[in-house]
């Protein structure tokens, strides 16, 4: 019997994540699930909706609502983190203040990435110290962006407690992979058929291989990938840049390879995607108050995040039946890339089994991923010793190591503006 609980319980991405275990009830024997939040209106809308989708299906676990952290993750088995210091609201903050400053303005991303980062860090340190005392052989899964920086910091600063990082940015580039080799080959796969090779850092990776019952099938793959930003009238991609890589990058590389363009889009706010996501959540959040709705609604796929619940759940049900699958995770890879520094937090294949999850040997990138890899990674780690210190010039120091971030002359404005609008969420500074 296993205790789950979920910090953000709040968060319009439940309902998918209640139906990830509605799934998997013969296989992962929830029996409680917990969901906190600090917003009680969104914690009673979407909880009791969240408990509403259970017991119609009549299933075996049930569904507590609570604000009190600690009550929450007391003796749980996994603890999941989908937390938004400051809501929607703070996101349209992280977003304007990069507009505000002719930078990339966006969410995990650049200045506005920082900013969440700073505010989110203190938070998740505190749950990591309620872990050590009430659940402290817990998994903890942290799905709260910036996902691999969050990760860093519990790495080096909480590295007594189990946790890794995770995205769905690799499933939904494996499972868009499938329909393509389907449309375009007539080669129908099943997803446990097929591997994505990837690696790099959260939001800032690049895939490399595909195997389908472990034959390599990636030039395949990449000429399919080309083929149709060819019948693309405005591409995501330069064609000449995937030849010359031989790989396809992370959609979230766009802001580092195409700057330019996704600066000039930012004169057309508002709205800026914060407000998008704002309008979509009233509209979501008023259908889930509906007293007859037993099943979410179509408008959450418009919300992103697709494949959220298998992510989840599935590296839950292998971690907990042993079934030493890979999945694409954020944590220390403790040597498995040779050559790169061993403390790094990196998003890569690990084998998820009873005994834990293991990075996966893997051949280092070329000189041409890893100089921006490695920038960013200094980046990183500098913000995450600025959040757990509040020292300002090492904040200084993150900005002024960000390959997105401003220019030296124009750092200490930034910092300040950052410091300003996020006050009330940066009590150490």
């Amino acid at each position: 019997m296993l205790k789950v609980a979920v910090i953000g319980g709040g968060s319009s991405y439940t309902p998918e994540l209640i139906n990830g275990f509605l799934e998997r009830t013969g296989t992962f024997p929830l029996s409680e699930l917990w969901l906190m939040d600090v917003d009680p209106e969104r914690l009673e809308i979407v909880g009791g909706f969240a408990q509403r989708m259970v017991q119609a299906k009549r299933a075996p676990f049930t569904v507590h609502l609570t604000s009190d952290q600690r009550e929450a993750i007391r003796g749980a088995n996994y603890i999941i983190t989908q937390l938004r210091v400051g809501g929607m609201a703070a996101r349209k903050e992280d977003e304007y203040l990069g507009r505000r400053h002719g930078l990339i303005g966006q969410e995990t991303t650049g200045v506005g990435g920082m900013a969440k980062a700073m505010r989110t860090i203190p938070v998740v340190m505190k749950l990591a110290q309620d872990m050590r005392e009430l659940s402290p052989t817990a998994l903890l899964i942290n799905f709260t962006n910036p996902a691999g920086l969050i990760t860093e910091a519990l790495s080096r600063h909480a590295s007594d407690i189990q946790s890794v990082g995770v995205c769905n940015v690799a499933i939904t580039t494996k499972m868009g992979i499938l329909e393509r080799l389907e449309k375009q080959r007539g080669l129908k796969v099943a997803p446990e058929q097929a591997n994505l090779l990837t690696l790099g850092l959260n939001h800032l990776s690049w895939h490399y291989g595909f195997t389908v019952d472990g034959k390599d099938i990636w030039t395949q793959v990449l000429s399919g990938f080309v083929e149709e930003l060819r019948q693309e009238s405005n591409p995501e991609w330069d064609i000449a840049t995937i030849d010359v890589l031989q790989m396809i990058p992370n959609y979230y590389l766009q802001y580092f390879y195409q700057t330019a363009k996704k600066i000039a889009a930012q004169t057309d706010w508002p709205p800026s995607r914060a407000e998008q996501v704002m309008e979509i959540e009233r509209g979501l959040l008023a259908q889930y108050a509906e007293p007859d709705r037993t099943e979410p609604p179509e408008d959450l796929m418009k919300r992103g995040g697709a494949y959220y619940s298998t992510v989840a759940t599935q590296l839950l049900n292998a971690h907990f039946n042993d079934l030493g699958e890979t999945h694409i995770v954020n944590m220390p890879h403790g040597g498995a890339v040779p050559e790169w520094p061993r403390d790094w937090v990196l998003e890569m294949p690990c084998k998820v089994s009873k005994e834990g999850i293991e990075p996966i040997p893997t051949a280092p990138l070329p000189s041409v991923c890893f100089g921006l890899l490695a920038q960013v990674k200094m980046y990183e780690i500098l913000t995450v010793e600025a959040a757990v210190s509040g020292n300002r010039q090492v904040a200084f120091q993150a900005l002024l190591a960000h390959p997105l971030g401003p220019s030296a002359d124009k750092v200490q404005v930034v910092l300040e503006d950052m410091l300003e609008t996020n006050r009330n969420y940066l009590p150490q500074f």
